[in-house]
């Protein structure tokens, strides 16, 4: 199993990205940390993890809280030993569906300011605890390469979650630990048109043949988070089966 032995917290596990990593993560051996603010449905989470034969606990926490996440992470370490891998899979609160030009400046910085907050303060508070152990992976979906309308503040709240990683993967490098972000084309498991993407072929003729899964997403959070990444930091995973091109 490619995460034996590692102790992995999953913020925003309750939602379809952040319960598919976490299950991934048990699946290949790690103790799952579930946290967020929505203890009901990470409860469902963790049991399904424990019916499969992994191990999961639950922790109710408000990422904008730097001493509340503090205080769980610390209570992680203090019963799994260490936090080895961080999952950022917290929800922007976007509104989209309208020009920019239409829109009012809150709304527009409302998922901006949250991912930037959320993503900088769970950095900072996992961060210090990886410098004190030498190691660690911190990891987000972000990215926002792609030219998309009616996203509101969504893309921008997006493309300055990669820039932060970058900032994070500087600082945190030289004590072991690395910062990635992973691009999807969307929604998982949608269609190009309904994730706003245009599925006419580019100039190279190539299209986004393949939208993931849930599942999909989990298993590349696994590649990232293991030592056969080992290699990889402030670095863009992309898994957008052609929509964005490298």
């Amino acid at each position: 199993m490619l995460l034996a032995g590692k102790v992995a917290i999953v913020y925003g596990a309750a939602g379809p990205v952040g319960s598919a990593v976490a299950r991934a993560y048990a699946r290949e051996g790690a103790v799952v940390h579930l946290a967020g603010r929505t203890s009901g449905t990470l409860d469902e989470v963790a049991h399904g993890i424990r019916q499969d034969g992994g191990t999961a606990y639950v922790g109710s926490v408000d990422v904008l809280d730097p001493a509340a996440l503090e205080e769980h992470a610390a209570g992680v370490v203090d019963s799994s030993g260490a936090i080895d891998i961080c999952f950022n899979a917290i929800s922007n609160d976007d509104i989209q569906g309208t020009n920019l030009v239409d829109m009012p400046l809150a709304e527009f910085l409302q998922p901006v300011t949250k991912a930037v907050t959320a993503h900088f303060n769970i950095g900072t508070t996992v961060g210090r605890h990886m410098i004190r152990q030498g190691s660690g992976v911190i990891l987000v979906m972000a990215g926002g390469r792609e030219a998309i309308p009616h996203l509101g503040g969504a893309h921008v709240a997006w493309t300055a979650l990669a820039g932060l990683s970058r900032q994070f993967a500087a600082d945190l490098g030289p004590h072991g630990v690395r910062v990635n972000w992973l691009l999807s084309p969307g929604s998982p498991g949608s269609d190009p048109m309904s994730s706003g993407l245009d599925p006419a072929p580019d100039t190279e003729g190539l299209v986004p043949h393949h939208m993931p899964s849930y599942d999909e997403v989990g298993n590349v959070a696994v590649f990232a988070a293991s030592d056969w990444a080992r290699t990889m930091t402030a670095t863009e995973i992309n898994f957008t089966g052609g929509a964005v091109v490298d």
